[in-house]
């Protein structure tokens, strides 16, 4: 079974040169490439899951080498996959998430011109975050996370006519490039030091070869770390993902779930024993988390647009999974990473369909009144807002989150203060969630509903709203039957380095009803403010200093602004200052020397032969001059 491990890549690959080489297609035809060739992925990734938990591969681990893809003296990495419980629940989130996000654009794209282009786009996508996760080699990780930032690029300018579209698809497309770079020459500097680019070689020898808290151990990580930022869309590389919005929903829906923005989370998980080796730069990754999910979660706050706050509720959620990561809770941080998987495809696709319902009206202010309207939404879209908010006992949400808080409390790189940053988080989170679920479907209808979804949205919807409230007990607290399935499965693949002491029930316990107290606070203050008192938003957004907040959050803390004024216009500046590129110069006059001599050259063809033969005699006197007085 094991043996089939490279068609889980390969098929949506093979989806994706059908559908470009095919020719027109008729539309059911595209939609069954598209969705068949992410199907049976899926399928086999279940098969491989199936096969790999009841009968382990020596080692927990299988490598597949196809062949070798460069060869020199000392460099020669391979067309190889590695699976391990890592990359498993990395491949089963993302062909499982992937193949419902395929059958909903069946039908939410069925109008759409480029409904062909739009599938091919897709199965590229997934193919490529499939190698991203299985490759056994930096080499061909690289080759995937170059290729997700590519469809990123054409999914998120998918409807190019609009210049607002081209310039976020841009946007995306050069901000990660940053951290691109950044991961690029950590690579260099591995290869440099360690002599190979295979990952479990890189591993074991930087951890025989670098003592803990090492120059190169940090500047390799920190290097790794800022591929991280710009993919998962941290601090301070986040400003893309606000603007991700501009591609159709469900490219929102993939892109924010299960693929592009959790490479930075994946990567950092697979190479955590060289964060372990820099626990300088695990606190960096633990403060980069703690500050982004805050000054996300109050940028969610203010938005208008239902698919920015969800933007920004990702930004949120992805700094939770580095808060983990930052403190060595591996396990927590991918756990948290299916939960939210899960939950978050489930309210974005939610949102798409209420958005098409709505003659796409994305402003929730316009909205309102719907649940009774569009119930099957509702209860959808609430399933996924109670698990985003981790309410107390119920939806998958909260018990992700709160391993993530617990271990941030008893891990020796965390403490109390990461942790109330994380609940604060988590109050802002229950805030803004539950202001846009009552500001869409609570209230006055202010926008009449023009369209219901149809078999497969509903049918997509219902799946993930099973998955978002069951998928948590794979997990569940030391205080509520010690389930420690995942921990333990992913343990084979990652060390847990968070052990829990014994005798802490009753700490445990109170932080817990710290933590949903105060979750259940936000919840509140959101329905007094959404539905008891609606009239109070617009008050405090009318004083001064309600104002220039909701401005100053609107904007996502003005990082945009401050980039543009220290980077942009100094850039553009110069560029328009040395529009002749000084440079270019030197090839200029080059190209001027040669222009004059032609013109003086030319000035000898005069068409008469009485010249030419005068021209050629005195050549031929001055060589034999020449040649007699050598």
């Amino acid at each position: 079974m094991f043996d089939l491990l490279w068609l889980i890549p390969a098929l949506p690959f093979a989806g994706f040169l059908f559908l470009v080489f095919a020719g027109n297609l008729p539309r059911a035809a595209i939609a069954a490439t598209g969705c068949a060739s992410v199907g049976l992925s899926t399928i086999i990734a279940l098969l491989i899951g199936y096969r790999f938990l009841m009968s382990p591969p020596p080692g927990n681990a299988y490598t597949q080498t196809l062949w070798t893809w460069i060869e020199t003296e000392t460099f020669a990495p391979s067309i190889a996959f590695h699976l391990d419980a890592l990359s498993l629940v990395m491949i089963l989130v993302i062909t499982g998430v992937g193949f419902l996000i395929h059958v909903y654009s069946a039908e939410y794209m069925e109008s759409d011109e480029g409904y062909q282009r739009f599938f091919a786009y897709l199965n590229l996508f997934v193919g490529f975050m499939l190698v991203l996760v299985l490759a056994d080699n930096f080499v061909l990780l690289l080759l995937g996370w170059e290729g997700v930032g590519l469809c990123s690029y054409l999914l998120i300018g998918f409807w190019y006519r609009d210049p607002e579209n081209g310039k976020a698809a841009r946007k995306a497309f050069v901000v990660t490039r940053i951290g691109d770079t950044a991961l690029l020459i950590g690579l260099f500097l591995l290869f440099a030091e360690l002599g190979t680019l295979h990952i479990q070689d890189v591993l074991d020898r930087a951890g025989e070869q670098w003592a803990p808290g090492s120059g190169l151990a940090v500047a390799a990580s920190l290097l790794l770390l800022g591929g991280a930022i710009g993919k998962s869309a941290q601090l301070p590389l986040q400003t893309w993902l606000p603007d991700a919005m501009a591609g159709p929903t469900p490219v929102s829906a993939l892109i924010h779930a299960a693929t592009m923005v959790t490479a930075g989370v994946y990567l950092i998980a697979r190479t955590h024993i060289l964060y372990e080796l820099a626990p300088v730069v695990m606190a960096v990754v633990a403060v980069i988390g703690a500050a982004t999910l805050l000054v996300a979660g109050f940028s969610a706050l203010v938005q208008s647009d239902i698919k920015r706050v969800l933007a920004y509720s990702t930004i949120s959620q992805l700094g939770y999974m580095f808060l983990a990561l930052g403190v060595g809770a591996w396990s927590a941080a991918m756990f948290h990473f299916m939960t939210h998987a899960l939950f978050k495809a489930l309210l974005f696709l939610a949102a798409g369909a209420l958005i098409l319902s709505l003659h796409h009206e994305q402003n929730m202010f316009r909205m309102g009144g719907l649940r009774k309207k569009l119930p099957v939404v509702f209860w959808t879209f609430l399933i996924g807002a109670i698990s985003l908010a981790a309410l107390p006992l119920i939806g998958s949400g909260f018990y992700s989150k709160e391993k993530v808080l617990w271990d941030v409390w008893i891990s020796p790189h965390g403490g109390a203060g990461l942790w109330a940053a994380g609940v604060a988080g988590a109050v802002v989170t229950a805030l803004y969630t539950f202001r846009m679920v009552f500001l869409t479907f609570f209230g006055k209808t202010k926008t009449e509903v023009s369209h219901r979804p149809g078999k497969r949205v509903v049918t997509v919807l219902i799946i993930l709203a099973v998955l978002s409230t069951f998928g948590g007990g794979v997990e569940l607290p030391h205080t509520f039957g010690h389930v420690t399935f995942f921990s333990e499965f992913l343990g084979t693949a990652i060390a847990t380095e968070v052990t829990l002491p014994p005798g802490l029930d009753a700490e445990l316990w109170t932080l817990l009803v710290i933590a949903s107290g105060l979750v259940l606070l936000g919840l509140l203050t959101a329905w007094f403010f959404h539905i008891k008192r609606p009239e109070l938003p617009e008050l405090i957004v009318e004083s001064l200093s309600g104002s220039l907040l909701q401005r100053f959050w609107m904007s996502g803390w003005g990082f945009d602004r401050l980039y543009g004024t220290l980077i942009v216009k100094p850039f553009t500046a110069a560029a328009r200052i040395n529009r002749r590129d000084a440079v270019d110069f030197i090839y200029t006059l080059a190209a001027a020397i040669v222009r004059a001599l032609h013109v003086l050259l030319s000035e000898t063809q005069t068409g008469r032969l009485r010249w030419y033969a005068l021209v050629l005699g005195a050549g031929t006197v001055a060589l034999l001059l020449i040649a007699f007085s050598s």
